[in-house]
């Protein structure tokens, strides 16, 4: 099951979230002081081409350097990617069949506006289950 909603997210809108993700991971890695970011744009755009069967979790090790990295992005690049899935999450919610890949679009929202401090990892993954 989840290798069909996966392929019907990346034909709806996996794709082309995937090349936001990765046009801003570019960005930021042509600039050597947001090197870091790119690395984080990267690993959410497997996350948006991909998302059923994965989940985002904290890290547990992240600090005030992730927190303050984050209010970088916020700036940078992260409310172009949150107002993306915004509005293709709307767009998806018009129709019955859209509506688990709008609610979908709607959950990526927080990591695409926070990425740094949160991990992916496989929903059968033990720290999937931790209680935040």
């Amino acid at each position: 099951m989840r290798t069909l909603l996966n392929i019907i997210w990346l034909v709806l809108s996996g794709f082309w979230l995937a090349i936001g993700y990765a046009v801003a991971g570019i960005i930021c890695c042509i600039l050597i002081i947001t090197i870091p970011f790119g690395i984080a744009a990267f690993r959410i755009a497997l996350f948006a081409l991909w998302p059923f069967g994965n989940t985002v979790v904290r890290k547990s090790g992240a600090g005030a350097g992730s927190c303050l990295g984050n209010a970088i992005w916020v700036v940078v690049a992260g409310w172009w990617l949150a107002l993306g899935h915004l509005v293709t999450g709307i767009a998806l919610c018009i129709t019955i069949i859209g509506i688990p890949f709008g609610i979908a679009n709607f959950k990526l929202i927080p990591v695409s506006l926070l990425p740094l401090g949160r991990e992916i990892v496989p929903t059968d993954d033990p720290r999937a289950f931790v209680v935040e």
